[in-house]
């Protein structure tokens, strides 16, 4: 009976990383194609020859110094929001974990207001000051958890009144701005992956590749964790001192894919919940199938919104928040069916 169970956990096992390769296969192909959309069309063949280097005319200066860096964006920053939910929603033992109901994102959005409607900051300091939000909104976080010893539940909840409290904050400072300085604070509100530079995206898929690590060697933990507090802690696990941790790692992440790229909502909902539909709970395969789900539903995204007006300039913060709210709530109703 054992040996059958252990050939249905290995032949399953199979099937997952397959799907892993089959999804991150997909993704690449789709990035490639995606490279041809925009205002300025380009044929797939002369894309495949621009990235080999085999031609050097205006095409291979769009590719590689225009359309690649927003692609490599769409990739990092949805990856790194995705694993960012993953953890949140399994650490706090809460399916609406995410980036946006800790208020991060709006945190982000508050610290990026004040600097460029009181002091017309440039990009550096708007980056800076938004980092400096989303790390404001997480240390509230850890110490009014950590403090006050507040349950998973009640966190979401502090979160939920963070964000109402700097969403006020955000609107409070516009309606005193003037015009110009209301309309560079509302456009960097808009998420937006085709401003960012090479170095910018580096230090994205820098810490991107760091949460995947930590989340594959805590892999076991996070199972554990899964089937309850109690559980876990009969396992050894030090279960606050992995709540916090873990917490904290997503919040640098999502605060500098934020600083960089602005307001990018229900990529870290969504990808994580699709990605348990398809190969479960089990954190060796959620871990990666999250992150490859979450960089090609934000590359998705972008593309669409490069194609939907056919300017470039359509915020792909809109399409997500457009896209993830029916699907999120599609989720839900099957999940409780």
């Amino acid at each position: 009976m054992s040996h059958g169970l252990a050939e249905t956990f290995w032949r399953r096992a199979k099937k997952k990383q397959k799907l892993l390769f089959l999804l991150a296969g997909a993704t690449g192909v789709l990035a490639v194609v995606a490279v041809s959309f925009g205002t300025y069309p380009i044929k797939l063949i002369h894309v495949v020859q621009s990235l080999l280097r085999l031609v050097d005319d205006t095409r291979a200066v769009v590719v590689w110094n225009v359309r690649l860096p927003r692609i490599a964006a769409s990739l990092s920053v949805g990856a790194g929001l995705a694993l960012a939910g993953l953890f949140i929603q399994t650490l706090l033992r809460n399916p609406l974990g995410s980036p946006s109901t800790l208020g991060i994102s709006q945190g982000a959005a508050f610290g990026a207001s004040c600097v460029i409607i009181l002091f017309q900051a440039g990009p550096f300091w708007t980056a800076a000051a938004a980092f400096a939000g989303s790390l404001g909104a997480t240390v509230l976080i850890v110490v009014l958890g950590r403090v006050r010893g507040l349950t998973p539940e009640a966190v979401i909840l502090a979160g939920v009144a963070l964000s109402s409290l700097f969403g006020a904050g955000t609107v409070l400072l516009q309606v005193l701005s003037d015009e110009t300085r209301l309309a560079r604070a509302v456009a960097w509100s808009f998420g937006d992956v085709g401003r960012s530079n090479w170095t910018q995206i580096g230090w994205v898929s820098l810490s991107v590749m760091c949460l995947w690590v930590v989340g594959f060697l805590w892999r076991w933990h996070l199972n554990a964790l899964d089937m309850g507090e109690e559980p876990a802690k009969n396992l050894g696990i030090s279960v606050e001192s992995l709540r916090w941790q873990g917490l904290v790692l997503a919040a640098l992440v999502s605060a500098l894919a934020t600083a960089f790229h602005g307001v990018i909502a229900f990529v870290g909902l969504i990808a994580p919940h699709a990605a348990r539909r398809i190969v479960g709970a089990d954190h060796r395969f959620l871990v990666p199938v999250t992150a490859v789900l979450g960089a090609a539903l934000l590359l998705l995204a972008d593309t669409f919104s490069r194609t939907i007006l056919g300017t470039g300039s359509f915020p792909v913060g809109v399409v997500t928040s457009f896209l993830g709210a029916p699907l999120f709530l599609t989720l839900l109703l099957k999940r409780r069916a």
